[in-house]
């Protein structure tokens, strides 16, 4: 373990710092799609719907770290990767537990909810990358699982919510996979770019993703080499890409280069659009159905 956290030590710290984000943000919006059984949330159930999406968001480390790590490795660092989002989450919620507070509880509470999630979500089979039937179901569970906790079982508006969060979840982690284990710096690696662009005041996670076809294929082998995902933050959009591991590692340095320039173009578009229709009366439906 300790090899892994040596070698991996940024992906598993910005890892983290995303997984307790991504899960606190989700929780908000499943509120907001809700709102009447908001109303009635208890503190117990609030902290039920966070773990929840931390089984989905490790499940997910999980089948994407399997992408990107020799096979010997990967098992040291998802057990790594619950060391450092149980510190981090320690760290958050320190105000709260008080100084005389066992912070035991909360390493407890993580190793558990990573046991239920390999229990409630490992049977589902997919390649996390690509579309099809089987990632469907396994968000409609995630979505339906949701729904019972915050008390609105069918509620079509929370399992969207939910769903749409997991989904932006997805190319955003690829491009932490991609962007540090290729030894770049995020903010330039050819994998993981970002652009910060002024926008509505929303929390609402966003994506579109672009998918390439070989000419004769059919839907079911369709697989997803660039993926762009756009996050709304205060009053910032931020854009990020990300290319499929192997295919990444098919490209010349050459053709690397110039997908890099042409995708921070594209990025840099998607963002100022997305922007442009935060503050328009679009906004609603766009929001809705998640176009970046």
């Amino acid at each position: 373990m300790s090899a892994s956290k040596g070698s991996y030590a940024d992906l598993l710290r910005e890892l983290a710092t995303m997984i307790t984000a991504v899960a606190g943000e989700s929780v908000t919006m499943i509120k907001r799609s809700a709102p009447a059984a908001a109303l009635k949330l208890k503190s117990k159930q609030e902290w039920d719907i966070y773990l929840e999406f931390l089984k989905v968001l490790f499940n997910l480390a999980d089948r994407l770290s399997l992408l990107h790590l020799p096979i010997q490795e990967q098992p040291p660092f998802m057990d790594s990767l619950e060391d450092q989002v149980a510190q981090h989450l320690k760290t958050i919620l320190a105000p709260a537990l008080g100084p005389d507070s066992d912070d035991m509880e909360v390493t407890v509470t993580i190793g558990k909810a990573v046991a239920d999630s390999r229990q409630r979500y490992e049977r589902f089979r997919f390649l996390v990358t690509d579309e099809g039937p089987a990632r469907a179901d396994y968000l409609k569970v995630v979505g339906e699982r949701i729904g019972e906790l915050i008390g609105a079982t069918g509620n079509g508006m929370v399992a969207s919510a939910a769903t749409l969060c997991i989904s932006s979840a997805i190319p955003a982690m690829q491009a932490l996979f991609d962007g540090i284990l290729s030894g770049k710096t995020a903010p330039t690696d050819a994998a993981h770019q970002a652009t910060p662009t002024r926008a509505a005041a929303s929390t609402q996670p966003a994506r579109q993703e672009a998918t390439s076809k070989p000419g004769a294929a059919g839907a079911s082998n369709e697989i997803k080499l660039v993926s762009v995902m756009a996050t709304v933050s205060g009053e910032e959009v931020e854009t990020r890409w990300g290319l499929h591991p192997r295919f990444r590692q098919d490209l010349t340095q050459e053709e690397s280069k110039e997908l890099t320039r042409l995708m921070n173009r594209a990025t840099q578009i998607l963002g100022e659009r997305y922007a442009a229709v935060a503050f328009s009366s679009d906004w609603a439906s766009w929001n809705q159905i998640g176009h970046a």
